[in-house]
């Protein structure tokens, strides 16, 4: 059995307070699977920050319990994902500059995650990371999402973060990722529509509903927030529409 991490972060102001989170499934003994959440937070910090404290977080403690198990990381984000399997090779070779002649951003928490990385990989295990969409019913995700909310926000992390054997963990299909294909599969079918140009971004948090110009305004909104909702809108009229089915 593979080891299956689940990673989050999230924070409020992008920068502001943060809040990072992983839930791991993994062996101890003869075919014996346990669960371990984590989660802390920062003071002031961003989101991507928050998203790879997560992973590094996760992989410390997967080489503290010297787990013996090849090791799938499923986060929602794809800076992180990208970076640590396709950027941090070629920003080593020029001395952590990016491709646009700039300091790389976060370079400490980089050279600590890439270290981790090669330290599990000494060891001959493999580690794979997958992406899997926020908010879309994926349980690991979701859990991980209202651990770094809590942290970000001061809040109790209800229930309480659980730490023991998998029998006894209360989310019963955390391994479950059938909807997350499903979701999958559904862009799919829907690909032309996923690469028209968007018009619009709108958004809805606690019952606000907002419009975006940009994905990335978009996202800074609703990343972390338990029950946001968020849509690309293709024309004005298209925004409308949602906007006003998000008041509705």
């Amino acid at each position: 059995m593979s080891t299956t991490i689940f990673t989050d972060g999230a924070s409020r102001g992008n920068p502001g307070p943060g809040g990072w989170a992983f839930v791991i499934v993994y062996e101890r003994g003869m075919a014996d699977r346990w669960v371990r959440e984590g989660g802390g937070f920062e003071r002031v910090a961003t989101n991507n920050q928050m998203e790879l404290m997560a992973a590094l977080r996760a992989l410390e403690f997967v080489l503290a319990e010297h787990v013996a198990s090849d090791i799938v990381v499923h986060s929602d984000s794809s800076y992180m994902i990208n970076g640590i399997t396709k950027w941090v090779s070629g920003w080593k070779k020029k001395g952590w500059i990016t491709s646009t002649k700039t300091p790389v951003e976060n370079r400490e928490m980089w050279e600590a995650l890439d270290t981790a990385v090669a330290q599990l990989n000494a060891r001959g295990l493999q580690l794979r990371w997958q992406y899997v969409g926020g908010h879309i019913g994926v349980k690991g995700n979701e859990r991980c999402d209202e651990i770094a909310t809590a942290f970000a926000t001061s809040s109790p992390v209800e229930p309480a973060l659980f730490n023991g054997h998998f029998s006894a963990y209360p989310i019963v299909d955390v391994l479950d990722l059938s909807h997350g294909v499903e979701q999958k599969q559904k862009k799919g079918s829907d690909r032309s529509r996923s690469k028209a140009t968007a018009y619009s971004y709108v958004s809805s948090v606690d019952g606000v509903v907002q419009v975006h110009k940009t994905w990335k305004e978009c996202e800074a909104r609703v990343k972390g927030q338990s029950g946001a909702r968020f849509k690309k809108a293709l024309s004005a009229a298209e925004e409308s529409i949602i906007a006003s089915n998000f008041s509705a």
